[in-house]
């Protein structure tokens, strides 16, 4: 399996064009350590990005609601995202535009850290093969619940968020199921560990 930081190709980095392989951050980043970072995943049909501007408006959002704003507008993310498809030949893939603090603080405390921001994009199939999605896919209940909205900012797409979604994956893959379904703080349906769910009732 070829590591995601051994591609070919180039990210938009800070607003610059970089090769895949060079852009580096410090390992005493502060979002490394403290989760400020936010990000969006987003998929390119036949070269239009879907939902682009409502992808980026919530990666402003989220950032606002973390306490920090981005240093690019949102017409320059829109068009970087754009840039950085054409750049690696893409026309169906998906794209991942991330946020977050530098390393000029370590701690808690975080006012004075620089805000960088990046956009990755490659070619990602589906979570599941159609095969798998015919078939129908296989669900654990996660012991772990979304939080309530009093104890996170759970309206942004947060990095930290995702923690107990990758606990709550891998504890139903070493189980031999698919994925995890996710209730909330009151013991509602809330998602999938990386997907929401969706459900059709009569018909």
């Amino acid at each position: 399996m070829q590591s995601y930081d051994d591609k070919n190709g180039v990210i938009w980095f800070d607003g610059a064009m970089v090769p895949w392989r060079d852009t580096k951050i410090h390992v005493l980043t502060h979002g490394l350590h403290y989760a400020s970072a936010v990000f969006e995943g987003q998929r390119s049909y036949n070269g239009r990005i879907f939902k682009l501007e409502e992808h980026t408006e919530r990666l402003i959002h989220s950032a606002t609601t973390l306490g920090f704003e981005l240093p690019f507008s949102a017409a320059e993310i829109n068009s970087a995202n754009y840039t950085v498809l054409e750049a690696n030949n893409i026309v169906d893939g998906y794209l991942r535009p991330v946020a977050w603090r530098g390393s000029e603080m370590m701690g808690v405390s975080a006012q004075k850290c620089a805000i960088h921001v990046a956009i990755a994009a490659w070619e990602w199939p589906s979570y599941f093969t159609p095969e798998a999605r015919l078939k129908g896919i296989r669900l654990q209940w996660s012991k772990w619940k979304r939080p309530s909205p009093e104890t996170i900012p759970a309206k942004t797409k947060a990095a930290g968020l995702y923690m107990i979604c990758t606990l709550s994956k891998h504890a139903a893959e070493a189980d031999g199921f698919d994925d995890a379904l996710m209730l909330d703080w009151r013991g509602r349906v809330a998602e999938a560990t990386g997907a929401n769910i969706f459900l059709v009732i009569g018909g």
